[in-house]
């Protein structure tokens, strides 16, 4: 196999995403919300990093009940995070350090306080009466996709009393879902993709993609669902040829290809959830076959098509792709009191906390993520081990601030503490006198000094990126043996149980060790002495 033409290659696709949850990352001015201008203040620790992108989670005007999911005005920043100068600023520090900004935008629904639909629930012949789906009276089956459980009264439906009729809501009642089958609500978003391009952003994180065109509330009748991803696709690329569409669709294997397109038109990234499942039920298990099996089931995708992988993001840890025993063997491992579960499904832990902070276990795990091929998706606080606070209500114990040193408030605000946009974890091993930026700077064998490191030989390596990822036999069931090739090749060992193991490598000329755990052992041979959770990474020239 010949190196690809560098040339031709897609950006993105040996690129590091970093995803920021502005509001919780660094204050700036004293509020205890998280700013613009504290960003900005910390991009050398996103450039020292290594990093590429910075995916912002939503900045515009919002309430804010759902982690700013719920905009109330696309096109104007939510001014407790900044304003328009901010952002230009934004956008000039991230250029001078060769980073690129993508934008989180959900498009399915809007926020209650959305002034399309206050002017739609106030006049039944406002022309924005038809952006949202309405109903005189309740379907016979009023609840046909809850995602929140109970935490959405249980169905889709809401009545509003100033409408007189009820509303469709995927998620949340406060955040009504837009009538994706009507024509101005396209414009009316390909209008905000536009607005934000031309001020500079690389592309956008998609929220919730499947909503857009699968028609849950019976009304909608999209004739070609996929339509609207391949018009907002065209939008994208004649504001910025280089621009990219990245997707949140958590389906099955055999749904997934769609969202790239026929053409390779839609999508150019998808969230690997799939694989997450499997890598989290193979670490539970501490058996290969699983992470194998996730991979293997994925499809095909084209040529210029990109898989993100993550370990955690924002929300739960979701393990609906897998079954319901598998789910369990999750939950037993990494999740075992309820009040750790959410929705039945998922884990609202971070990663940290999940892996009994055992910096040997996380290292495991952002080296499985760095080796399996794809674009890696790191969120912030990841590269510190970062806790969470379980006293929070669902989701948001795994929203807590960013902690960049031992001052009070973690160095993310000096605001009292009740003043803040969530507290920052105070006590225990996670608390941010014991776990924060400043601390692991200093201590090389420090999670944060690991995870540069990875992310310098795995920018070193772009077959990582762009490469074919196999798999073969390492000897032992709990060691997972994979190459990624593309011209080179980088084979990696991992250890996935808490005691040591050999590995076996299928050829040992011309391998070159790139990355290891610092404990396991390789004398020149075929076989590696893995330590408990231990790994190495080999590079292998092209002949």
């Amino acid at each position: 196999m010949t190196p690809a033409n560098p040339k031709s290659v897609p950006w993105y696709e040996s690129a590091v995403i970093y995803v920021v949850d502005v509001k919780s990352y660094c204050d700036s001015n004293g509020d205890g919300w998280g700013d613009l201008r504290g960003l900005i203040s910390r991009l050398d620790h996103v450039q020292d990093l290594g990093v590429d992108v910075l995916w912002l989670q939503p900045i515009y005007a919002s309430p804010f009940q759902d982690n700013g999911y719920d905009v109330a005005d696309y096109l104007r920043i939510d001014p407790r995070l900044g304003n328009d100068a901010d952002f230009d600023a934004l956008m000039d520090a991230a250029r001078e350090r060769g980073l690129r900004v993508i934008l989180d935008l959900p498009l399915n629904h809007t926020s209650n306080q959305h002034a399309w639909f206050q002017q739609a629930r106030a006049d039944r012949h406002s022309e924005y009466r038809d952006y949202y789906l309405w109903r005189e009276t309740l379907p016979e089956n009023p609840s046909p996709y809850v995602v929140f459980g109970e935490k959405q009264n249980g169905r889709n439906w809401a009545f509003d009393e100033q409408a007189g009729q009820y509303y469709f809501h995927t998620f949340y009642p406060f955040q009504p879902d837009l009538n994706m089958a009507n024509p101005a609500v396209a414009r009316a978003q390909h209008e905000v993709a536009r607005f934000w391009l031309r001020r500079g952003v690389s592309g956008f994180r998609l929220d919730a993609v499947p909503f857009l065109y699968e028609d849950t509330s019976s009304l909608e009748a999209i004739p070609d669902p996929h339509r609207f991803l391949r018009d907002l696709y065209r939008v994208v690329r004649a504001e910025n040829p280089e621009a990219i569409l990245l997707a949140e669709a958590n389906k099955e294997p055999h749904e997934l290809r769609p969202y790239f397109g026929e053409n390779g038109d839609e999508m150019q990234l998808l969230l690997n959830f799939y694989q997450c499942n499997h890598l989290f039920l193979g670490m539970a298990r501490g058996m290969a076959e699983p992470i194998q099996r996730g991979w293997n089931e994925l499809p095909e995708i084209p040529r210029d098509g990109q898989w993100a992988n993550f370990l955690r993001n924002h929300d739960e840890l979701s393990l609906d792709r897998l079954s319901e025993s598998e789910r369990q063997e999750v939950f037993a491992a990494f999740a075992p009191d309820p009040y750790m579960q959410v929705y039945g499904r998922g884990i609202r832990r971070r990663l940290a906390p999940m892996l009994g902070g055992d910096v040997r276990r996380l290292k495991l795990a952002y080296s499985l993520l760095l080796s399996l091929q794809g674009t890696p998706v790191l969120t912030c606080g990841e590269e510190i081990g970062l806790g969470d606070d379980l006293s929070l209500p669902e989701r948001e114990a795994a929203r807590t601030p960013m902690q960049w040193s031992d001052a009070p408030g973690g160095g993310f605000s000096s605001a009292p503490r009740d003043q803040m946009v969530r507290p920052v974890v105070e006590e225990g091993p996670f608390g941010y006198r014991q776990l924060n930026v400043e601390a692991q700077r200093r201590d090389p064998e420090s999670l944060l000094c690991f995870i540069r490191e990875a992310l310098a030989v795995y920018k070193r390596n772009p077959e990582l990126g762009r490469g074919q990822a196999s798999f073969f036999d390492s000897g032992h069931p709990g060691v997972l043996g994979h190459r990624v090739e593309d011209g080179n090749a980088v084979l990696v060992l991992h250890n996935l149980r808490g005691e040591p193991l050999e590995g076996q490598l299928e050829d040992a000329a011309g391998l070159r060790p790139l990355l290891s755990d610092g404990q396991s052992v390789w004398s020149g041979g075929t076989r590696v002495q893995l330590a408990p959770y231990g790994f190495y990474w080999f590079e292998k020239e092209a002949r």
